[in-house]
């Protein structure tokens, strides 16, 4: 299966926000699971663990597993998240292909 991985703003000012936050990733997430890709996550790996450890343990993770995907989407609030620009840039720099959604390309079959 093609691995995909969500990139957009988790951190926020209000615990409503976060909750937005990961809904929205997690509505794509699904979507995503709908038209045929494996999905990675984030928001929904890690949500609520803030104060658990240092935010840099759970950004460096984050790489981890992006590094290890065939291609990442960005949410439509994605510019607002220092997190996904990192996210976005670590993806160019490792030649994974970027999308915004909704644009997503029909499903790469074997591409790893």
């Amino acid at each position: 299966m093609t691995l995909a991985y969500v990139a957009g703003p988790y951190r926020a000012k209000s615990e409503w926000q976060l909750v937005r936050n990961i809904r929205e990733a997690e509505e794509i997430a699904i979507a995503l699971w709908l038209m045929g890709y494996a999905v990675i996550c984030p928001h929904k790996n890690t949500a609520h663990f803030g104060g658990a450890a240092p935010d840099e343990v759970w950004l460096k993770g984050d790489l981890e597993m992006l590094a290890r995907c065939d291609l990442v989407i960005l949410t439509p609030r994605w510019r607002e998240s220092a997190g996904a620009k990192e996210e976005r840039l670590h993806a160019i720099a490792c030649g994974i292909p970027v999308f915004e959604w909704p644009n997503v390309p029909k499903v790469l079959r074997g591409s790893k």
